[in-house]
């Protein structure tokens, strides 16, 4: 069974359908992994009730006053700082408490484990056989809700970016685009788990129809990542990630061809005979929204980028070479021992000849 370390209500928002509500993110921390749920106040009521139903007692905590909720709701919105907060701080008293209490028949109940969205029956928190996360029916909808706020983020971080390069801020914007990948990362990951959850859904009995318009939901998540991914890289040779104007303000055809060489168009025929020399430069899909700026810019890259590619062969070519004069040398020094050997091979023959010849005096 899973082990709760820790709860924690560290925020809240204010959602809009099927009418408006606010819901809080509960954050859960078990031995191996941490996730979080959205709940709303209800949901805690509801919870309250049915720990005093099943287990005969009372949990060893009240929750916080609901009347504030009378009000209308132009005085409500008025004072929902301050009263949120004071809520969120006092439901988070409440899970606390029960997690904390010296007799665990409420932290151990199902609907205490359910209203989490802790996995029954599992060894791994969170975790199949298989090592596939398991999901409730809600907490796979909460955590696709988180995934949507978290890719209005790094849409948000993309305009940012847009913005700083617009106004010339290179490093800010680069760090910006920086943010916008790495949240974008683990937003894929957070949707590749998301979708093998729904495995695990069909398999509890979930229906047929609402697997489907889930994988619609996740399928439309995953088509945003591949969105925002190109839209993370995009930019990095485009005028606005160049820094320039050629997008606001791009070059003429008529100076495009002169810069490029199209005689057609400046009133030049061409031979139709045999040319020499190279072929006039043509247009690609990499240099057609560029600017005479944003071209020497590009030109610029590319031959740093040669540059660096000719640095590393040259270093690979050093190594070589220094291991072929090594492994010369090594050959040098095995052909001297090899000569001496022979040397030494015919010194000895020739004692023995000699040493032979004495004994046949001798016999």
């Amino acid at each position: 069974m899973t082990t709760i370390q820790a709860i924690y209500i560290r925020g809240y928002e204010e959602r809009h359908e099927p009418k408006p509500h606010t819901v809080f993110r509960i954050e859960i921390q078990a031995s191996v992994r941490k996730w979080q749920m959205w709940r709303r106040y209800s949901e805690f009521a509801d919870l309250h009730t049915e720990l005093s139903k099943s287990t005969g007692m009372a949990p060893p905590a009240q929750l916080p006053p609901k009347n504030a909720m009378t009000m209308t709701m132009s005085r409500w919105r008025a004072a929902s700082a301050d009263l949120l907060e004071e809520r969120r701080a006092g439901l988070e008293l409440y899970l606390r408490a029960i997690l904390s209490a010296k007799e665990g028949v409420w932290r151990d109940s199902f609907a205490f484990r359910d209203f989490l969205g802790v996995p029954v029956g599992k060894q791994q928190a969170g975790m199949d056989g298989s090592g596939s996360v398991q999901f409730t029916s809600s907490s796979w909808l909460d955590e696709h809700n988180d995934l949507q706020t978290r890719i209005r983020d790094i849409r948000a971080d993309i305009n940012k970016r847009d913005a700083l390069g617009d106004r010339g801020d290179v490093s800010g914007s680069h760090q910006a685009n920086v943010q916008a990948k790495k949240k974008l990362a683990g937003v894929l990951t957070s949707v590749g788990v998301l979708e093998e959850g729904l495995q695990s859904l069909g398999l509890s009995g979930m229906s047929e129809g609402e697997l489907q318009r889930r994988r619609d939901m996740a399928a439309r998540l995953r088509d945003d990542c591949e969105k925002l991914a190109k839209m993370v890289t995009v930019a990095r040779l485009t005028s606005r990630g160049l820094g320039g104007s050629g997008e606001r303000n791009p070059a003429s055809d008529f100076d495009r061809a002169a810069l490029l060489g199209n005689n057609t168009t400046v009133g030049f025929t061409r031979p139709s005979g045999r040319v020499f020399g190279v072929p006039q430069p043509k247009e690609t899909e990499q240099t057609r929204p560029l600017d005479e700026t944003g071209l020497v810019q590009l030109q610029q890259t590319q031959t740093e980028q040669q540059d660096a590619l000719v640095a590393q062969l040259s270093s690979v070519l050093q190594r070589q070479k220094h291991l072929g004069l090594a492994i010369n040398e090594e050959i040098q020094d095995q052909n001297r021992l090899l000569d001496d050997l022979t040397n030494e091979v015919d010194r000895v023959g020739g004692k023995l000849t000699s040493a032979k010849k004495q004994m046949n005096k001798l016999g």
